[in-house]
């Protein structure tokens, strides 16, 4: 089944949505956006109102003054119009930068810092304009419109209505010398900006988790999804359960390999075996060399045959051995005493058998404490 038919009603993982991330696609509040940008320039209006006006006074004296050798010279007024240029820009530049920190802090505030280039790469599917037509027109993007069409309305009806209520006091402006004009006309544009900006919070304040939301909703996943997601993030459960085996067929064979450099393997007689090797030069104390139980068992013990490596017949042993060593680990200290008959008895048999004479000696009743033999451990009382 296709992907793109099955319902995504499963939340984005996490990793889902750090890919979207670096994607590009985070959530942004356009009308955060707006409400920054109308906030700062009206906290900039209120601040320098009068600054402005004094110097907007000056910029339009100035402009509207010539004189006869201007006239004479037609090339001095575009150097006017030029330094008048330079002087409005030099004022704008500024607030522009102003205004573009405080849109990039808004989409900060909405979504987090991000920075991706994906967004901008080339794609053949967007030449398809079969393709741009169902973007143009999707629910997201006809929801952005209505609501963009709707915040239009409310501050066009808000601004509507101001003016409507403070129509004289705007025609009285005319009335009123320059300079004074433009400081009665900062303050009557601040009150409609205030009453705007109230507007344009509160559609902000909806925005931001909408727009959040949203995202979310089209982040969402398939069970489809999911599982090949689950798949590479944990791995093919039987490409891993084949290194699995893999591994410990290697660790089988190394084990192996060491059980002919053994002095002696303890068997119980054929489920558990242990391979000891001691050098007292290099040892504090008897080293196990390999294990195993069943079939692995038999394996260790064919192998100290093939190499006549002594294979003794002690359960006890054999099972406390096996349940508290570990592969090149040394014995408990509890079972030195146990460990320590058993190797006397072999270095024994291996100087009669040098001295080409038969074995006289028996081996020795073994004391392994009752709680290192599991069976004893768990109440069985016999031997596996």
């Amino acid at each position: 089944m296709d992907e793109q038919s099955q319902d995504r009603n499963l939340p984005a993982t996490s990793r889902k949505i750090d890919k979207a991330r670096a994607d590009g696609q985070v959530a942004r509040s356009r009308d955060l956006g707006h409400l920054a940008a109308f906030g700062v320039g009206g906290a900039l209006l209120a601040l320098f109102a009068g600054d402005v006006a004094r110097w907007m006074g000056q910029r339009l004296a100035d402009g509207l003054r010539f004189d006869a050798r201007e006239l004479a010279h037609p090339t001095a007024m575009l150097e006017r119009l030029a330094a008048c240029g330079g002087q409005l820009l030099l004022a704008v530049l500024p607030v522009g930068g102003i205004l573009f920190l405080a849109a990039l802090a808004a989409g900060v505030a909405a979504g987090g810092w991000n920075f991706s280039l994906k967004a901008m790469e080339p794609r053949l599917q967007k030449l398809d304009p079969l393709a741009g037509l169902g973007r143009v027109f999707s629910l997201h993007q006809v929801g952005e419109m209505l609501k963009a069409c709707l915040l239009a309305v409310v501050l066009g009806t808000i601004g509507g209505l101001y003016l409507r209520s403070h129509l004289p006091e705007f025609i009285d402006l005319i009335a009123k010398p320059l300079p004074a004009a433009l400081s009665s006309a900062g303050g009557l544009v601040w009150g409609g900006l205030l009453l705007m900006l109230l507007a344009m919070a509160a559609f902000a304040l909806v925005d931001v988790p909408l727009q959040r939301q949203l995202l979310l909703r089209r982040l969402r996943m398939s069970h489809e999804e999911m599982r090949k997601e689950h798949k590479d993030v944990e791995g093919n459960a039987e490409v891993k359960a084949k290194m699995r085996l893999r591994m410990r067929e290697m660790a089988n064979r190394r084990m192996l390999a060491a059980v002919p450099l053994a002095d002696l393997v303890v068997m119980n007689p054929t489920h558990y075996a242990v391979a000891l090797k001691y050098d007292e030069a290099r040892m504090g104390a008897p080293r196990v060399v390999a294990k195993g139980a069943d079939l692995m068992a038999l394996r260790i013990r064919d192998a100290a045959k093939g190499a006549a490596v002594p294979v003794l017949q002690a359960p006890p042993l054999a099972r406390a051995l096996y349940t508290h060593t570990e592969i090149d680990q040394e014995i408990p200290a509890a079972l030195f005493g146990a460990v320590a008959q058993v190797l006397a008895w072999v270095y024994q048999l291996r100087a009669a058998i040098a001295a080409g004479r038969p074995m006289t000696a028996d081996l020795p009743d073994l004391q392994v404490p009752p709680e290192l033999d599991p069976a004893n451990a768990a109440g069985q009382g016999a031997e596996r």
